[in-house]
């Protein structure tokens, strides 16, 4: 029989059954969607993390005083140290050839007030290429600059939730805030950045010179955390191994662990990654079964055709039908019905992704190779599980079939 004479049978077939055909497909259905819509939103997931480890800064490495964990999502610092110095970040930039620039901060929530408005905030103290580091842009005002932080200038940058929280409507540009009790003067205002790898407000903070902070705020001689950029992504890995082998030299350390923990942009993606990849993986298989159990449902409606149709099976045969044609038919109608709950399930998957990113519930990215194998899965599922029907009907002898009441 020709394959259209076949696809046209199969359509009749299918659509004098209207309900059966729609309860058969929509295990394939929701499979499908299920399956596009969990990975697109793995990958929306994991571009929302890169967009947020791009916007820490470029090429950066990050040399945190003491050693870290990550306890419950976020990174921790278990211990206190005092032995990372700001002449250290002075001399990775001198004395590692990876090191393009480098910024010590200090940072402590501390109390604000201004006229009759108070808030906590973040406080934290870099230097004036720490703004180039960090990827801090300037949205109003200025920026201060590096004679202007080693004069201990007592002014300040705030983050657009900090301005919000404090200054309401108002323009925090000259205005004069208190920094735990300290006077400062507003000089900017930064461009939002949204939240950080570890779920915090990259905007609710405050900006000020690092020696205002080490000396009029925290009174403090070391530093927390020191940010390298490196000259290009391929010379972060050299930068690290740099950086590590001087602070050991510097801090004397010999046989003794580190006192620090560095971190570079591409070991935090990759943490981030694994992390989301393995709940894509296990969300995206759980939805695959859904797949599975189409195919049963699949499997079901097929031998019931075949039940069904026995008489017209045995009269097809006698009036000259091959095996392989009663095979084809019924391979045919499951391969459509599979077709067909993918196809709902594709438009299904890719329409829910794209409403829950526009309407902001969660960000999501289409990701079409995910569509085009969950398709090609359903297909396969429905051709499966539709091969044991067909070569059943296949198998009915002629005389046996046209005799079957």
């Amino acid at each position: 029989m020709k394959l259209s004479r076949n696809v046209i049978l199969s359509v009749e077939i299918l659509t004098a059954h209207k309900l059966r055909t729609l309860l058969s497909i929509i295990g394939i259905v929701v499979g499908v969607g299920a399956v596009i819509l969990m990975v697109s939103a793995g990958r929306g997931a994991e571009k929302q993390i890169l967009d947020r480890i791009q916007g820490m800064g470029t090429n950066l490495v990050i040399v945190n005083a003491g050693r870290t964990s990550i306890i419950a999502g976020r990174q921790r610092q278990m211990d206190t140290v005092r032995t990372l110095l700001a002449s250290d970040a002075q001399a990775l930039v001198k004395e590692c050839p990876s090191v393009a620039l480098t910024t010590p901060a200090v940072s402590k929530k501390l109390p604000l007030r201004w006229e009759d408005q108070d808030a906590v905030t973040n406080v934290v103290g870099m230097q004036a290429e720490g703004l180039k580091v960090r990827n801090f842009s300037i949205a109003a005002g200025r920026a201060f600059d590096a004679e202007e932080s080693r004069a201990v200038k007592r002014m300040a940058i705030v983050g657009p939730t900090a301005a919000a929280n404090l200054f309401g409507s108002a323009d925090p540009v000259g205005q004069q805030i208190r920094v735990n009790k300290v006077p400062f003067e507003v000089i900017g205002v930064t461009t939002p950045k949204g939240m950080d790898i570890n779920g915090l407000d990259q905007d609710d903070l405050i900006i000020v010179p690092l020696e205002t902070a080490m000396r009029r705020l925290l009174n403090l001689d070391y530093v927390h955390v020191v940010y390298a950029q490196a000259r290009s992504s391929a010379a972060i890995g050299p930068a690290e191994q740099e950086i590590a082998g001087l602070l050991r030299q510097r801090h004397r350390l010999g046989s003794k662990p580190d006192d620090f923990t560095i971190q570079n942009q591409a070991t935090l993606l990759a943490t981030e990654r694994e992390t989301t990849g393995s709940m894509t993986l296990l969300i995206g298989s759980v939805a695959g079964i859904s797949l599975l159990v189409g195919g049963v449902g699949i499997l079901a409606v097929m031998l019931m055709s075949v039940r069904e149709r026995t008489r017209e099976i045995g009269l097809r045969r006698a009036l000259g039908a091959l095996r392989r044609d009663i095979r084809n038919q019924f391979l045919m109608e499951s391969a459509m019905l599979s077709g067909a709950g993918g196809v709902a399930g594709v438009a299904g998957g890719v329409g829910l992704s794209l409403a829950i990113s526009t309407l902001g519930y969660w960000p999501t990215v289409i990701s079409w190779p995910a569509v085009v194998v969950g398709f090609g899965f359903s297909v396969a599922v429905g051709v499966f599980f539709g091969l044991y029907p067909a070569i059943r009907a296949a198998r009915l002898e002629p005389i046996q079939a046209l005799r079957s009441e």
